[in-house]
């Protein structure tokens, strides 16, 4: 039941992804004159007549006057007109389509390689990027410009199609109708000059147009149409439950780079798109390559990306362990690869890639694909070599054999040394640790022939004249194979985990250098920096919401675009890529996890790397992922510290709310209550009451008037900060200034004060102090106990003023001792039988740390009520510069 909810959830998301944009409709055909614009005109003129915002980007009639009578009454979009070595060309203007924005447009010709000089190389990424728009596209398109089918084609027809059209694109597809045309109908329209001018379909005729060939196109047509209508239904009934469709496992193909890659490739996307399985492309780098194997596998990891798949660059000492330790950790079932040369040694040995695979993976289908052109060439030459490496290793075989012949032959004359086998097989393993397994195949049967040669009698000749001689000289051949052969695939261990261990090593220091990065500026730079070392390239990282970019070079306008496309559709662009193609920088989405792009990591490879060797893009792209990671963790950590901030202002706002509904409602009742009384019954009360009231008016607005400035004061605390206007002010003046006022709003409050008469006097901000010591004698003050006094105390002790304010109310438990300095503590603790705002010793902290000081409160003499101590640094005016008069 969950996997059937899980299913069901999966293809409901990937229909709202595929709808998540404009929706794709193609007009599928055998080949040219079948009549795909005429059927798209049609329909359109249908829509148009329901009210449809249909417009036409590019329609090419081919000087058909029935084609071309269709577009009457469609809006069309204008032209753009790029001129191109002396040639003025038309191509469809993108920007205007996007402009205008139709519900729905008509773009011909899918697979049409587009002007040099237009933002797109191919008219299929104009199309992508409508879709992206939102914009609904009809196109048309033949079967034989389909990428997956571009080998099928040629060996059908004999015409390798140049342009065509990764089968990726129609994972975007919401339709597809299929424009079918018995081929005799079709030749007969050729004939009739309704397709091509009568010399073109002469000639036609005589080659591409022949009957065999459509009924073979008009078929893969139909089974393209046939696999995409099986494909919506199968999303279709698992987006609602029904059937109980198996799991979806993974298709393997393996590429060596030996001239059949691509190949390989259009053969495992067909497989996998017939199964509705993903798929994955992978090599194995076991050895050193050459330049032109690199370049072939890195073809062949793009076609890959371009049709949808996965490409991965694997390490391991040897093939077959590599892809069955891959296929194991990513749910293959299938695995593709292609036709092996078989040795007849390692035929014999059981030692061949496939006869490996076969006996070691019981649980995968393996599928082997062979190309005629591979089985010539593997009769021509065997497997591709690169002959100047081979006659380099060849070379080294030879001087190694001639190094143990001298070193033997000197230690059997000075040394008396008897085992001299033991010198040869160490040249073997020298060698096999240097070069690969046929060099050292190549030592050791040299080896072996030398060693007969010249050590073993009759010497200098081959001849043995012993029985155990013979058994002696086979016994060392052995030996020198199976050392020279674990010396080898030690070498290939090493070189495997050495460049594991640099990857490794390298995605660590990022990591190291991200976790440090508290914000998206330190994450651009600390990604820019560990890219620029890992690959020795200039680098640039741009992260979406920051205006900064972090690079040690910067790239210009049109390198600039391709970022912004990277950007936008979260897709590599510039160099090495289908898009932007002449920017001289590669660029990289980096992409969240749900495959939006946050940003983008550029960068600039010099003309002497024309191609990108796969391990440098795997390591680019797996950085590239790092740092998105980061940008994320930074943008988390925002966005919490933001939700905390919120929380907490909220907090304090429903606090102060309270605060002002209660304690300042309270002198306000009682103002508004006095004048009240005055204004109506004035004449009948006697001087006395009058007195009173007024009175009472003159306390309660003065109160009123200390928790207003106390709400300022906060204000300026926790924004514009205090500006200090430093004077010098006795320590019993202060004091008792703020012990005047006290009495003078609470005259029933008894204070002692301590104050030594030889204190100096202290140059601080006399207002801000004397406020500090006010708010903490009054809060004192509300909780003594009735005729009990509030001790202040005054002492100097090293250079700091200690202010101790004395109480002997209940005091504060230990827990929330430090807590009577937040913003409304008292309000939060629903003390209401007290009154104030809970302001005043946030305000005293405030006033005395921006003097440099420090409030802390203590337990009072013998456990009993609070000591409020207030530490003022002394500090002394600093004289202002003499004048320079010279």
């Amino acid at each position: 039941m969950n996997d059937t909810r899980s299913r069901q959830a999966d293809a409901l998301v990937e229909g709202l992804q595929r709808d998540a944009g404009g929706k794709l409709t193609v007009f599928l055909g055998a080949a040219p004159g079948v009549g795909k614009t005429f059927r798209m005109l049609t329909r359109a003129q249908e829509q148009l007549r329901r009210g449809v915002d249909v417009a036409v980007g590019l329609v090419e009639t081919h000087g058909r006057g029935d084609t071309a009578a269709l577009l009457d009454g469609l809006p069309v979009i204008p032209l753009q007109q790029v001129d191109y070595h002396g040639h003025r060309l038309q191509e469809m203007d993108l920007d205007a389509v996007l402009a205008r924005h139709p519900a729905l447009v008509l773009v011909d010709e899918l697979a049409h390689r587009n002007a040099p000089g237009s933002r797109h190389e191919r008219r299929w990424q104009d199309v992508m990027e409508l879709l992206d728009a939102g914009i609904d596209v009809w196109t048309t398109l033949n079967i034989q410009h389909l990428e997956s089918l571009n080998d099928v084609v040629m060996r059908i027809t004999g015409v390798r199609v140049s342009e065509t059209v990764p089968d990726g694109v129609f994972d975007r597809l919401h339709d597809i109708v299929l424009v079918d045309l018995p081929p005799r109908e079709l030749i007969e329209r050729l004939q009739q000059g309704k397709v091509y001018v009568p010399e073109q379909a002469a000639q036609a005729l005589q080659a591409f147009f022949s009957p065999a060939n459509l009924t073979a196109l008009r078929e893969l047509a139909m089974q393209e149409a046939a696999d995409r209508v099986d494909s919506s239904l199968r999303e279709t009934r698992a987006a609602r439950g029904e059937g109980n469709l198996p799991l979806r496992r993974r298709v393997l193909v393996a590429i060596d780079g030996s001239g059949q890659s691509e190949y390989l490739v259009r053969v495992a996307r067909r497989i996998a798109e017939r199964r509705d399985a993903p798929w994955t492309v992978v090599t194995v780098q076991h050895r050193r390559q050459d330049e032109a194997t690199r370049r072939e596998i890195d073809a062949a990891f793009a076609l890959a990306r371009r049709l949808g798949g996965e490409a991965e660059l694997l390490h391991g000492p040897g093939i077959a362990d590599a892809l069955l330790d891959h296929a194991g950790h990513n749910a293959v079932s299938t695995l593709v690869l292609g036709r092996t040369r078989e040795r007849p040694i390692a035929r014999m040995l059981n030692q061949t890639l496939t006869q490996q695979l076969i006996q070691r993976g019981a649980h995968y289908e393996i599928t082997i694909i062979s190309t005629p052109q591979a089985r010539a060439r593997a009769r021509r030459v065997g497997l591709s070599l690169d002959t100047g490496s081979w006659a380099k290793d060849a070379g080294l075989a030879v001087l190694a054999t001639a190094v143990a012949c001298i070193a033997a032959w000197l230690g059997e004359r000075w040394i008396g040394l008897s085992d001299l086998a033991m010198v040869f097989i160490v040249a073997v393993v020298l060698v096999a640790a240097r070069t690969r397994m046929s060099a050292a195949v190549l030592a050791a049967t040299l080896c072996f022939l030398a060693y007969n040669f010249f050590f073993i009698a009759p010497r200098f000749t081959f001849a043995i004249s012993a029985r155990q001689g013979v058994i002696t000289v086979f016994l060392f051949l052995a030996a020198a194979l199976v050392a020279g052969r674990l010396a080898s695939r030690l070498r290939m261990q090493v070189v495997a985990l050495r460049a594991a261990n640099r990857h490794a090593t390298l995605r660590q220091a990022l990591g190291r250098q991200l976790a440090g990065a508290a914000d998206n500026a330190q994450v651009a730079h600390a990604g820019r920096a560990a890219l620029e070392q890992a690959l020795d390239a200039p680098a640039w990282v741009r992260l979406a919401g920051d205006t900064s970019t972090s690079g040690s070079a910067a790239p210009g306008d049109t390198d600039l675009a391709a970022a912004d496309w990277a950007l936008r559709h979260g897709q590599p662009a510039g160099r090495y890529t289908d898009t932007l193609a002449g920017a001289d920088w590669w660029f990289l989405p980096l992409l969240d996890g749900e495959g939006r792009a946050i940003g983008v990591a550029g960068l600039q490879f010099g003309r002497q790397h024309p191609r990108l060797a796969p391990e440098q893009r795997q390591l680019a792209e797996a950085m590239a992922d790092d740092i998105a990671q980061a940008a994320l963790r930074t943008q988390l950590v925002t966005e919490l510290e933001t939700a905390h901030l919120h929380n907490e202002t909220e907090r304090l706002r429903s606090a102060l709310l309270s605060s002002v509904s209660h304690d300042l409602r309270s002198p306000l009742a009682a103002m508004i209550g006095s004048a009240d009384s005055l204004s109506n019954y004035a004449e009948a009360m006697d001087a006395v009451d009058r007195r009173a009231l007024l009175d009472t008016i003159v306390v309660e607005g003065e109160r009123l008037d200390r928790y207003i400035q106390n709400l300022l004061d906060m204000t300026r605390l926790g924004h514009d900060g205090l500006k200090l206007n430093r004077d010098w002010i006795g320590v019993d003046e202060l004091i008792g200034s703020a012990a005047r006022r006290l009495q003078r709003y609470q005259p029933e409050v008894r204070l002692s004060l301590d104050i030594p008469a030889d204190l100096a006097p202290i140059w601080v901000h006399p207002a801000l102090v004397e406020q500090a010591v006010f708010n903490v004698m009054e809060n004192a003050a509300k909780f003594s106990p009735p005729g009990v006094p509030v001790q202040v105390r005054a002492r100097q002790q090293d250079s700091t003023l200690r202010i101790e304010v004395i109480d002997e109310g209940p005091g504060i438990p230990d827990a929330e001792r430090t807590r009577i300095f937040d913003m409304f503590y008292s309000v939060e603790r629903g003390d209401r039988g007290r009154q104030g705002t809970g302001l005043g010793l946030t305000i005293c902290q405030g006033m005395i740390g921006a003097h440099g000081g420090h409030v802390e409160a203590l337990p009072g003499r013998d456990g009993r009520g609070t000591l409020v101590r207030m530490t003022l640094p002394l500090l002394t005016p600093q004289p202002d510069p003499a004048p320079d008069n010279g």
